[in-house]
């Protein structure tokens, strides 16, 4: 694997960890792609992969949450600009 995007991997494993972040705001953080996040979470090493894996199995397990909490946003908004 090329140097720069183990680096990489390891930067986005850590960033994870440390913000509790999705993989789309750690996409955005780094400039890739939601892929490139997943690929990049398969090239590091087992333990920090472990550690990285529970909080998005968390984030993954809240999302319908998150979405709904989005979407009632927008309509309060909505319903406050009317």
């Amino acid at each position: 694997m090329r140097d720069y995007i183990e680096l990489r991997a390891i930067e986005v494993g850590k960033y994870i960890i440390d913000s509790k972040a999705t993989v789309r705001k750690t996409a955005t953080k780094f400039g890739v792609s939601k892929s490139t996040v997943h690929k990049d979470l398969t090239q590091i090493d087992h333990h920090l992969a472990d550690e990285v894996r529970d909080i998005l199995d968390i984030n993954k397990s809240e999302r319908h949450i998150r979405g709904g909490m989005a979407t009632r946003q927008k309509y309060l908004l909505l319903h406050r600009v009317n």
